[in-house]
């Protein structure tokens, strides 16, 4: 096994499931990755395409960090929050800008309600602006799974947010 041809190979597709799981480069799970590739390699079966059993290790590595307690310690704030902030609006107004930031974290607070894989398909969907096809290889799921759970992620915001429409 030729681990330098595995990496330059995958390269792209891990760290692209890193990001979109930890929403963050991350070197260290990268690093991880390929280590259990390396450390794994005998028991692979081709059963299936390799990239996908190097990115279902891509995805239990970064679910594992974000479970962590260090995590947890680290990342104080909301990275959904950070992304909804981002957001502009055009008004310049102060009782506009604080009717804004409220909705904004009456939405944060409704994505974050949400059961953990809805958010993570509503977030990589309509934030992220991912594919139903990328994210179904991201999530290692059928991409039905994927078009379903965001009906129903979309489903329970529009209840709960029912009153800003």
């Amino acid at each position: 096994m030729d681990l330098k041809k595995i990496i330059k190979n995958n390269q792209n597709n891990v760290k692209n499931i890193i990001r979109l799981i930890t929403k963050q480069e991350n070197e260290d799970i990268e690093q991880e990755v390929y280590i259990k590739v390396w450390q794994k390699s005998d028991r692979y079966e081709e059963q299936g395409k390799f990239t996908g059993w190097i990115g279902t290790i891509a995805k239990n590595f970064s679910k594992d960090y974000l479970q962590s307690s260090t995590k947890k310690i680290q990342d104080n704030s909301c990275s959904d929050e950070n992304k909804v902030n981002e957001i502009k609006d055009k008004s310049d107004n102060p009782e506009s800008a604080f009717i804004r930031k409220e909705r904004q974290k009456r939405i944060v607070k409704a994505i974050n309600s949400l059961k953990p894989k809805l958010r993570e398909v509503i977030m990589m969907y309509e934030i992220d602006g991912l594919s139903y096809e990328y994210i179904a290889q991201a999530l290692n799921c059928p991409i039905g799974t994927v078009k379903s759970r965001l009906f129903t992620a979309k489903q329970e915001l529009a209840n709960l947010l029912a009153d800003l429409f």
